[in-house]
């Protein structure tokens, strides 16, 4: 029997959204609830042949690959994960394969930005502390704020900023933009004045970051644009947590030079309890909530699952590091 391990399923959703039965017959699962430290998941899967990560969750470095000898296929979820050393996977002769689901199954396009909006509206209104006093018996303390005749700022102007634009008109806001190739007409198209990014920063009331991690976006929110900022204006991050300078962020929530932040997304993922952010009063915090919607979980795992099937078939489809089948 071929042991198959899925990762960090926090849902415990995966067996059930999925049809894992052609793999049964052939291989033992498990699934892993919990977030695996990069000490336990060495212990924990060395007899584990196929591994299924979902996302971002989990990290398997070189140092990592080395030391699971048994393992042969790595299967994620999309082509952009950047959590898994392709290249020292290929070194052992591990596969990264992407699980791809049905083209006919349906998809979720906008799980993210509606949830981007949502974590505003908590924010902005403070309904997680307000929700929270009210189940010990207190009543209201905070003043909200409302968004009608405020103004979004929006770094990076692709499919969720474009329909965070489109929200915001819908709330009778003023929409900026700004991202490195933007131009004034994709920003007109999109319902918004495309500016320089220190004006964004400056005229904002609202900075929504929807960018692309990458080597060039890492800290693109540094501690310029945060202290160009509004003392009475809020940050949202639902994208990844290393675009925004996390020190500089944390600073300025502490000192109160903005207002508050909304955040679904970290530097280290699960947050650790005695991070400063769980001190701070004006941050609301979700854990990276922006993807998980039923529809979306079950494409994920679904191509998971067409994935381990076809390794079993002794197929390889989707591989996302050729290199692991030249001849060592």
């Amino acid at each position: 029997m071929v042991n198959v391990a899925i990762l960090d399923d926090y849902a415990n959703a995966a067996l059930r959204l999925a049809d894992w039965s052609p793999i049964s017959q052939r291989a033992k699962i498990q699934v892993f609830t919990h977030h695996l430290p990069d000490i336990e998941m060495i212990s924990a899967l060395q007899p584990f042949e196929v591994v299924c990560t979902l996302r971002e969750r989990s990290r398997i470095s070189r140092e990592i690959l080395e030391q699971l000898p048994n393992l042969k296929v790595i299967i994620v979820t999309d082509d952009h994960v950047s959590t898994i050393d392709n290249e020292a996977a290929a070194a052992h002769g591990v596969l990264v394969c992407e699980g791809k689901a049905p083209d006919d199954m349906p998809a979720a396009p906008t799980s993210t930005s509606e949830f981007a909006w949502a974590l505003m509206l908590a924010t902005l209104r403070h309904i997680p502390a307000e929700a929270q006093r009210l189940r010990i018996g207190e009543w209201q303390h905070s003043l909200g704020y409302a968004l009608s005749g405020r103004t979004l700022g929006i770094v990076g102007l692709g499919n969720i900023g474009i329909r965070m634009a489109h929200y915001a008109h819908a709330f009778d806001m003023n929409v900026l933009a700004w991202s490195q190739n933007l131009t004034d007409e994709a920003a007109r198209k999109a319902g918004a004045k495309r500016v320089e990014k220190e004006a964004l920063f400056q005229d904002s009331d609202i900075v929504s970051v929807h960018y692309v991690l990458s080597a060039r976006s890492r800290g693109l929110v540094g501690k310029p644009e945060i202290a160009a900022m509004k003392p009475t204006a809020f940050l949202i991050n639902t994208s990844r947590g290393p675009l925004v300078d996390e020190a500089a962020l944390i600073a300025a929530l502490r000192e109160k030079r903005i207002a508050g932040a909304g955040l679904d997304v970290f530097d280290q993922e699960p947050l650790p309890k005695d991070h400063p952010f769980c001190e701070l009063e004006n941050v609301t915090m979700t854990p990276h909530l922006g993807f998980v919607t039923e529809v979306s979980m079950r494409r994920f795992y679904a191509g998971a699952a067409l994935a381990v099937t076809a390794y079993l078939r002794g197929e390889s489809a989707n591989i996302l590091n050729a290199a692991a089948l030249s001849p060592k």
